[in-house]
């Protein structure tokens, strides 16, 4: 074995720490995949002999392509979906030795990625401007330390353990109703979600008064659809119609009270507020329109 395919095999050894560190930077699949490539083409142009720990160096250059990445993003919500074609990698990269910058195409690789970490938090990490993220990331999820980070973001250590501290703040968020109120909610939601994602008329039944209401954004239903829907036999109804839907949402705080977010690929897409009274549903809303999901305060319930 040559002292190139030595390179491209501890390469490989470090790709899933590297894939992991960069999705949750970025978020997408295919960006991450994007960055630990060219973190192989940055370290095929060196001399490995140089380098006294290649693991730190491989997670600071593939840090650094992230944030670089995050700040040349616009505000865009344009669809981002992962699994770009195989056409997409570079020729360049397609035949680096060993295979090392290759683009990874397993469903189940992908599907453990994505589920390491949940959409929710993903939604929540893109709302931080990208020296937050950097900060949150390595330290709360990799355990970096401040020194090791301050230099990436350009920072002291100090600073840079307040931007840790100011994005784990946002992350978790503040509800604006008691802790008591909150669990409570939290059951009847989760009730709600579980009946939905089944398709169980009767367990949605349960947990909606009979007066309940419902409404959607025009974004969030089908065409000549009611904007309003009341009683609890129609908006249950409704409600298992779009069981598929059910299944990519997930819980979390939506402006301080329990809620749910649709978010394929880390992407909002829907949210829905509830109104919980005793252990019954009064109302919820459906809201999907960019201007009104931009206006959202969202956290991720711990």
């Amino acid at each position: 074995m040559d002292e190139r395919d030595r390179l491209a095999e501890r390469f490989e050894e470090q790709r899933g720490q590297l894939r992991a560190v960069a999705y949750r930077m970025l978020g997408s699949h295919s960006e991450a995949e994007d960055a630990v490539q060219e973190a192989w083409l940055r370290l095929a142009r060196i001399d490995p002999a140089q380098l006294d720990n290649l693991p730190a160096w491989l997670r600071v250059v593939v840090t650094r392509i992230c944030l670089d990445m995050l700040r040349s993003r616009s505000a865009r919500y344009e669809d981002l979906r992962d699994q770009l074609p195989d056409d997409s990698v570079p020729a360049d990269a397609r035949a680096v030795p060993g295979g090392a910058a290759r683009r990874s195409t397993d469903p189940e690789e992908e599907a453990l990625l994505a589920d390491s970490v949940s959409r929710a938090l993903l939604v929540v990490l893109d709302t931080l401007d990208p020296a937050e993220r950097v900060a949150f990331v390595l330290h709360d999820m990799f355990a970096v330390p401040f020194a090791q980070i301050a230099p990436i973001v350009e920072r002291t250590p100090a600073a840079t353990k307040k931007l840790a501290s100011r994005a784990r703040q946002k992350v978790q968020g503040t509800p604006t109703v008691p802790a008591a109120l909150l669990a409570r909610q939290r059951r009847v939601v989760s009730a709600f979600l579980e009946a939905a994602r089944a398709g169980d008329l009767a367990g949605v039944l349960g947990v909606l008064a009979p007066d309940v209401v419902s409404r959607a954004d025009a974004a969030a239903r089908p065409p000549g659809t009611p904007a309003v829907v009341r009683g609890a036999r129609a908006v249950a109804e409704g409600t298992v119609l779009f069981a598929a839907r059910s299944r990519l949402a997930e819980l979390a705080l939506v402006n301080g009270t329990v809620g749910l977010i649709v978010a394929p690929g880390g992407r909002l897409w829907l949210a829905l507020t509830f109104t919980v009274e005793g252990d019954k549903i009064t109302e919820y809303t459906v809201i999907a329109a960019p201007e009104h999901l931009s206006q959202l305060s969202l956290a991720v319930l711990s």
